[in-house]
């Protein structure tokens, strides 16, 4: 988590500079005066909450300097290769940003449908509580 935490370290030392950087240029225009200098403070917390994350845990393949790629062997995780729900979500999406360019009733739908497919996909290998 070293590495991801520098990643985003970095950025603020990227956008902070660079937003007082647009300010003066275009005389203190007011969207991107503001939001450049925004963008970089959330840069910053999220790579606060990555270095605090990095002491918690155990260091990982990836940052050792001198690791192997034989190092980073297993499993990675528990992933359903043939879920439909993905696509579900993916289309309650674009339902509910279709919704804010037709009217608000679509977007209820869409919500809708994405709570549908959220629920679908969580639940997607559950058997109950006593199942075997």
């Amino acid at each position: 988590m070293k590495l991801e935490a520098k990643l985003f370290l970095y950025g603020v030392l990227f956008f902070v500079p660079v937003g007082l950087i647009y300010a003066w240029w275009s005389d203190g225009e007011p969207v991107g005066t503001v939001g450049i200098p925004l963008v970089g403070g959330l840069v910053g917390m999220i790579g606060a909450y990555f270095a605090l994350l990095a002491r918690r845990i155990d260091a990982r393949p990836e940052d050792d300097e001198y690791g192997e790629i034989e190092q980073g062997a297993g499993d990675q995780g528990v992933f359903s290769p043939w879920s439909w729900w993905p696509l579900v979500i993916g289309a309650a999406s674009a339902v509910v940003f279709a919704g804010l360019a037709v009217g608000f009733w679509l977007s209820f739908i869409g919500i809708l449908l994405g709570v549908i497919g959220l629920i679908g996909w969580v639940f997607e290998f559950s058997r109950g509580q006593h199942a075997h």
